[in-house]
């Protein structure tokens, strides 16, 4: 897929992904409609790849309202949106029976809820194009279920499933579906226990811009399946697929640490 002068639309766009994949998309010569809750952080970031061509939209993607805002960009654009990228999200690492009725209903509305509904009401908009794309950034905990990521991994599973399905639904049409997982990355949503975890299970973690380089790569491949970032990640994913037991036992042996950091006060 061509993004010259297309209309690309990225949420979470202040985000560790999202302004990776922002400035990327700006530099390959994409306009792009940046929303982000943050209207200070998100003008800063418009005004640095060039006001005259970008827009920036403060909204909340939970709400009707914030979603009408972005519909209403894309209609007034004089050649229409041609990908969306679903970027926005939040976590916590927190064991479950820790974990607030809030913090729960929040990683789920903002991780799965909030891009399903807002793919439905960009489709009649995407459906004008000869060829557009919707490509949702899941997780390899959509794949893998991680202690201490209850909500975090329901939510990725879901949005996994979400994106295949559409995907098939859409088959035949003008409109492609990815899933792009990343594996573990450093950004704002990795509290210090996460990062310090990693680091004592030797869990790499990921620069954003490698995993915006990678979603690039996808767009202009018109690489339609989905994609797992990372080794030997992608190979944890297909091995918990076929042989979860491998995986349990694995993880295991990691509980003890996962449980000291999770229940770390802060």
């Amino acid at each position: 897929m061509d993004i010259r002068d297309k209309l690309v639309v990225v949420t979470g766009a202040t985000g560790g992904i999202g302004r990776s994949l922002a400035k990327r998309l700006a530099a390959e010569g994409a306009r792009l409609i940046l929303v982000a809750r943050n209207s200070r952080r998100l003008t800063a970031l418009r005004d640095s790849l060039g006001a005259e061509r970008h827009t920036a939209i403060a909204a909340d993607l939970s709400s009707a309202a914030g979603r009408a805002q972005v519909i209403d960009a894309c209609r007034r654009d004089r050649d229409g949106v041609s990908l969306l990228i679903n970027s926005a999200g939040t976590n916590e690492f927190e064991f479950l029976e820790s974990q607030s009725a809030e913090a729960i209903r929040k990683m789920l509305d903002i991780n799965l809820l909030s891009p399903i509904l807002l793919c439905q009401e960009m489709l009649p908009l995407l459906g004008k194009q000869a060829v557009a794309r919707i490509i949702n950034i899941g997780s390899t905990f959509g794949s893998i279920g991680y202690p201490g990521f209850s909500a975090y991994c329901a939510s990725k599973f879901g949005l996994r499933g979400f994106t295949e399905e559409l995907r098939r639904e859409l088959d035949g049409s003008a409109v492609q579906v990815s899933y792009i997982a990343p594996r573990a990355t450093r950004t704002e949503l990795n509290s210090d226990a996460v990062v310090a975890m990693n680091a004592e299970l030797g869990t790499a973690m990921d620069d954003p811009d490698a995993v915006a380089a990678a979603v690039i790569r996808s767009i202009v491949g018109s690489r339609r399946s989905d994609q797992y970032i990372g080794w030997p990640e992608k190979l944890f994913v297909r091995i918990n697929a076929l042989l979860p037991g491998l995986v349990d036992n694995s993880l295991r042996k990691q509980l003890p640490v996962i449980r000291r950091f999770a229940t770390q006060k802060t």
